[in-house]
């Protein structure tokens, strides 16, 4: 369960890749076996994961590995890995991490390569391994209990690296658009941050800084594969509680409300914007009609931020609409927990019920629109039968409002 107050910061100035995070993560007492249920969930029967004591120069430190059981395919959509994720019947707070991660590599492979953000194809990011990269850290830090992480600035490399697209620069194009906002370094030779360990970073981490002030309980060493000489290669995690946290303090905001009203969009481009938005990084984007001076229709933009991603998805929207103004307000958000528990429907046909819970006890449960109406259209017929039919299957397997969470999530 996570604690709200807890705090991780990750001392990232040797670089940062996705196995050095996990083996940081899990040398900081992250139960391996919950890591390996989380990534199974999602890409069952696809790798297993390896844990192995090593130095880096000189220091000692965990190395996760992750070793295939299954042939890889490495070119994947955005869109083929968001329904693995959703469908994984994983917490809310995995789920939902692993979605922002994914969501900000889509958007720096989309603006590097030219593409809308729906049409990105993963190589390299969409290997087995580095899907259980994301899903691993996101399941450690569930496990560890951690609600807030900041992090150092992140020494990015140099030189040049041969990737699926050819030999690229060092950083590589998708790492320094990442990199939007946060404070960077060279720090060395190669190829020091990733896409996937830069993607955890930025869209997992609050802030960038120095190590905050906090009552430590944990500390964590996780290694990169090379053993450079006289620089360690290693991600480093210090977990604990805010000193004002002990105190009662309210927590520190986590995110903020970037709102824009628009007169003059084409109607038609907005269903576009919002999609980018989220895929953006953004918790939640909406429209709200208003009636402005001498009676002109129009619309209130408003985009719910982690602060990490306020300044990215600010330029965003600048860039995807005509506004000429942002405003900016702090909020704090409390949310349920939800997972998705999939229900027949008919014929062996199955559709996945979004149940938000709370003390294991389900507050409300809704079967999940978009794969309703793929359904409806696969059948040709009307998404509100289909509709219905999930809703009744959803009460006919217990999903309703006040009884008990399943234990069996399937």
């Amino acid at each position: 369960m996570t604690d709200p107050h807890r705090l991780a910061w990750l001392d990232v100035t040797s670089g940062v890749a996705g196995d050095m995070l996990l083996g940081a993560l899990v040398d900081a007492g992250a139960a391996p076996e919950a890591v390996q249920q989380a990534i199974d969930a999602v890409v069952p029967g696809a790798v297993r994961l390896t844990q192995a004591a090593v130095t880096r120069a000189g220091l000692r430190a965990t190395k996760v590995g992750v070793e295939p059981l299954a042939e890889d395919h490495p070119h994947r959509t955005w869109r083929s890995i968001r329904v693995r994720i959703e469908e994984a019947g994983l917490p809310a707070p995995v789920a939902d991490r692993a979605l922002a991660v994914f969501g900000r590599l889509a958007a720096a492979e989309a603006r590097v390569h030219g593409v809308p953000v729906e049409e990105v194809h993963f190589h390299e990011v969409g290997a087995w391994d580095s899907i259980a990269d994301v899903v691993g850290v996101c399941a450690a830090l569930h496990d560890l209990g951690i609600a807030h992480l900041t992090a150092s600035a992140v020494a990015l490399g140099s030189g040049r690296v041969r990737t699926a697209h050819g030999e690229l620069p060092v950083p590589v194009p998708a790492v320094l658009e990442l990199a939007a906002g946060w404070d960077v370094v060279g720090g060395g030779t190669g190829e020091l941050a990733t896409p996937t360990g830069m993607a955890l970073v930025t869209a997992l981490a609050a802030e960038c800084g120095a190590l905050p002030r906090l009552r430590a309980e944990a500390t964590g060493v996780g290694a990169g594969t090379k053993d450079t000489p006289g620089r360690p290669n290693v991600v480093r995690v210090v977990i604990g509680t805010p000193a004002d946290a002990a105190s009662g303090t309210d927590e520190e905001t986590t995110a903020v409300v970037l709102e824009a009203n628009v007169d003059d969009l084409d109607p038609r481009l907005w269903p576009g914007v919002l999609a980018s938005l989220l895929a953006a990084g953004a918790a939640d984007a909406w429209l709200v009609p208003i009636l402005m001076k001498k009676g002109r229709p129009a619309h209130t933009l408003r985009v719910l931020a982690p602060r990490q991603r306020a300044d990215a998805l600010r330029d965003l929207v600048f860039r995807e609409t005509s506004t000429i103004g942002v405003r900016e307000s702090a909020v704090r958000k409390t949310a349920l927990e939800r997972t998705w528990i999939r229900v027949p429907v008919a014929d062996d046909e199955e559709v996945p019920v979004k149940v938000a819970h709370r003390g294991g006890v389900i507050v409300r449960a809704t079967p999940e629109f978009e794969d309703v109406a793929a359904l409806a259209a696969a059948r040709g017929q009307p998404v509100v039968t289909v509709l219905d039919a999930a809703a009744a299957a959803a009460v006919a397997n217990g999903l309703v409002p006040g009884a008990e969470l399943p234990t069996d999530r399937g």
